[in-house]
């Protein structure tokens, strides 16, 4: 009945590999997604007969052994942090990153995390938050009187400002962006919203 244990275990790990590539799909037009990729290890072997062992009284060796593998396990599922497609929207608050940046957030708790997604709106008090009301961090504020919002390649957000006569130009803060360095350096907060602590604060 042992086959049958091994060959379960090759069902589970094919049964992750399949869910992953069905998240994958399913996060197919999610903003800041990044798709996973699952990684197999196979399980340690039972020695049958060991390699060297003596196979009779005259001195002989056995020239190879025999081994039977245990099965197989799910070693690692990596986030794969390739640079996807941008889409040009008509919001002036839809930002996106290219290369291996990630916009900085501040959670409830005050603790810091970090998103690819770049869908920002304002709250009641014109603070930039994300789709879930999480502030930018450091916190950005739009001026009730702004006019049009612009943010450079730099992250430098800047607001045109109604005056009496003539609008003037304002700078209302910057997008910081932390690098993330490996695979494994952040967990997500939530299943859905892509937002992901880093373990090392």
């Amino acid at each position: 009945m042992r086959a049958l244990d091994i060959a379960g275990t090759g069902m589970q790990a094919q049964q992750t590999n399949v869910e992953t590539i069905s998240n994958n799909i399913a996060n197919m037009s999610t903003t800041g997604y990044k798709r996973s990729r699952a990684e197999f290890q196979d399980l340690i072997y039972q020695n049958i007969r060991r390699v060297g062992a003596s196979s009779s009284d005259t001195g002989t060796t056995i020239p190879a052994g025999a081994q039977v593998g245990l099965g197989v396990k799910t070693a690692a599922i990596y986030r794969i942090n390739d640079q996807g497609s941008l889409e040009q929207t008509s919001n002036s608050l839809d930002l996106a990153v290219q290369g291996r940046g990630y916009f900085q957030v501040q959670l409830p708790s005050g603790q810091l995390a970090y998103t690819r997604d770049g869908t920002f709106s304002m709250d009641n008090n014109g603070s930039l938050v994300t789709a879930d009301g999480y502030l930018i961090s450091p916190t950005i504020t739009i001026p009730n009187n702004a006019q049009s919002i612009s943010v450079d390649q730099s992250g430098q957000v800047s607001v045109q400002i109604a005056g009496h006569d003539t609008c003037r130009t304002a700078s209302a803060g910057h997008l910081h962006q932390r690098e993330r360095s490996g695979r494994n350096g952040a967990e997500p907060v939530h299943a859905d919203d892509g937002i992901r602590r880093c373990h090392d604060g």
